[in-house]
């Protein structure tokens, strides 16, 4: 299980962006004054800075798709960066089976986190980019890759295994990704976007597929989307993420 409590983590704009407004602006709000989890240098920033989470808090059981929307910039792929271990927020516990692990580093977190931009290796075969985690784990090559030609099949790209994935189309790319994320056994899978560049078809098939799989594996899964009703079919909980807190929507 995952659980956030209090997460905080404020954006300073350089010296040529204006300053935000109203709710937004790092006042905070009532009951949130500026000061909250991160001192920053000056008080001219404390005035420019904005709130991408604020005293921001999350569960994730296992097996179960928490769906997080939210408007253009509005932090939820910064989130999912905290959660990953590549950003490190201002204040607050990320917590994992009861244990914190807000300080360690993405390695040791063993969560799979897939972006918008796939992130694929160039230079590798498709087999090989979804075996790669595999490899890393010191599993035989010829293993890892028979493994990864199995999952690819799920994906419907097994003939493809061979292929570079400079060849394949963005669709393909994407379901590339989607089947590496799955590949190492993650303890949470963080999807960001991860059906944007898919044909209607492929998405909802691809949907249930993901659904299947982290019901079987026992994975939480945190994923953000702009699509609601992508959002409701996968998510058993669902957020909106507004001036760096979560509204609840159903769940």
């Amino acid at each position: 299980m995952l659980e956030v409590t209090g997460l905080c983590k404020r954006y300073l704009p350089g010296p040529d962006e204006p300053a935000p407004t109203g709710e937004t602006a790092a006042s905070g709000g009532p009951g949130h004054p500026a000061g909250v989890g991160h001192d920053l240098a000056t008080p001219s920033a404390h005035t420019a800075a904005r709130w991408l989470a604020r005293d921001l808090c999350l569960r994730v059981d296992a097996g179960q798709t928490v769906a997080l929307l939210g408007a253009s910039g509005s932090g939820k792929s910064t989130l999912l960066a905290m959660l990953a271990g590549l950003e490190t927020p201002d204040a607050g516990q990320v917590r994992l089976d009861g244990q914190d692990i807000t300080r360690w580093p993405p390695e040791r977190r063993r969560f799979a986190l897939m972006f918008q931009d796939f992130a694929l290796f160039p230079h590798l075969s498709v087999q090989d980019n979804v075996a790669f985690a595999l490899i890393e784990q010191r599993m035989p090559r010829a293993a890892a890759r028979q493994q990864a030609v199995a999952m690819l099949a799920r994906f419907g790209l097994a003939d493809r295994a061979l292929s570079r994935v400079t060849q394949l189309s963005g669709g393909e790319q994407q379901r590339v990704a989607l089947a590496r994320a799955l590949m190492s056994g993650p303890r949470l899978l963080l999807l960001d976007e991860p059906f944007s560049a898919l044909d209607t078809d492929l998405r909802l098939h691809l949907r249930g597929e993901f659904a299947r799989h982290i019901a079987e594996a026992g994975m939480g899964c945190v994923l953000v989307t702009h699509d609601e009703a992508e959002a409701r079919a996968m998510g058993q909980r669902g957020y909106r993420l507004v001036n760096g807190q979560l509204q609840l929507l159903w769940g």
